[in-house]
């Protein structure tokens, strides 16, 4: 280490420039990592908090847009329910609308229709749970109220008039599709997904379509209910890609982690091949004292990790700052555990590629140093 903190010491501001890119990496990285994770809880936080582990949608459906095309028989909730291994089975029903709340707030809204008092029906933060009742009441998202939707609102669906009433809000986000998730009763759902106006005869079809059903049962055998259901059945984690545009954004996210990643382990492995071709001369010099290839090895290492923790730390220090600047203009959320796996492979790739540099160590000649000739 004493060549290595020495070095360090003396050539501060070749090692400062050097520190100072690999800093901009690593803001690079917390804001890559706080944009994932807020994009994915805009996306599908409202799937995430529902305590199913499966959806049983209907067969043959495209799974990228299995929400918004799916239509499955009522009956199929009870097939499920029955099935070895099914904890609980509930109807679910999921649509996108557009409202205005009676306060002029324009808003967009995944409907979530839920039987009131099944598994799926969520305890709230603040009002009442969902109960079938006239006008239609509602459980909507943190993130709605922070929108202006208040408690106790009328929101007033486009084109067809429904009126639904704000009796409870939830204390977390629950969104969809980066739209607010509202619970609506299942029965209200029917009549809203079939485009039903206030006083309309509403067929009776409509009372036995749903999008899905959704299944409770880490343990059940989702090929034999499949055939049984005449469903198509995707796990929680899975049903993920079928919420708008959420593939495509995840998979473009992390397409560029990848590329910081390399990029960060390549420049950090040009710098250090420079710096060992730069000082060849003193190397041989130390081997031919007696130092060890090994010795030297552990030293240049060393000093590459040291430069990658503190550059790393100053960087993710600095990318945290500005992820607070700018969570309230973007889909931005930190998560502890995504910043530090993301840092510890920042470094671990920074030291791969030193490695790969530093190994030139063992191919000085000590009597390129004394003179000598061969």
């Amino acid at each position: 280490m004493f060549l290595a903190l020495r070095e360090l010491k003396f050539a501060r501001a070749r090692f400062g420039l050097m520190g100072a890119v690999v800093a901009l990496i690593a803001v690079l990285m917390v804001l890559l990592s706080g944009l994932s994770v807020g994009l994915v809880n805009d996306g599908v936080s409202g799937l995430q908090r529902l305590p199913a582990t499966s959806f049983a949608f209907e067969r043959g459906v495209q799974h990228a847009s299995a929400f918004s095309r799916s239509v499955v028989e009522t009956s199929a909730v009870g097939t499920w329910a029955g099935r070895e291994g099914v904890e609980d089975a509930a109807p679910f029903g999921n649509v996108l609308v557009n409202g205005r709340s009676g306060g002029g707030v324009e808003i967009d809204l995944a409907l979530f229709g839920v039987e009131p008092g099944s598994y799926l029906s969520p305890a709230v933060d603040e009002g009442a749970r969902l109960s079938d009742g006239a006008p239609a009441g509602i459980v909507v998202s943190r993130t709605a109220v922070e929108d202006g939707i208040r408690l106790g609102d009328t929101i007033t669906i486009d084109r067809i008039g429904t009126e639904l009433k704000v009796v409870g809000t939830l204390a977390d986000q629950h969104t969809y599709g980066h739209v607010d998730v509202a619970y609506v009763p299942l029965r209200t759902w029917q009549e809203v997904h079939v485009g039903a106006r206030p006083g309309d005869e509403v067929p009776e079809r409509a009372y036995r379509e749903i999008t899905a059903v959704a299944v409770k049962g880490g343990s059940a055998d989702l090929r034999a209910g499949d055939l049984a259901a005449g469903t198509e059945s995707l796990t929680l984690e899975e049903s993920f890609g079928a919420s708008p545009g959420y593939s495509a954004e995840t998979s473009t996210l992390q397409l560029i982690e990848v590329f910081l990643y390399a990029i960060s382990a390549l420049v950090v492995g040009a710098f250090f091949t420079v710096l060992t071709i730069q000082r060849r001369q003193e190397i041989a010099v130390v081997r031919a004292m007696g130092a060890s290839t090994g010795y030297l090895l552990r030293d240049a290492l060393a000093q590459a990790l040291i430069l990658l923790i503190l550059s790393v730390g100053v960087g993710v220090a600095a990318g945290v700052g500005l992820g607070n600047l700018i969570g309230g203009t973007a889909p931005f959320a930190l998560e502890a555990g995504a910043v530090a796996a993301a840092s510890a492979l920042l470094v671990l790739l920074g030291v791969a590629g030193a490695l790969g540099a530093v190994l030139r160590i063992t191919a000085v000649d000590p009597l390129t140093a004394l003179g000598g000739s061969r």
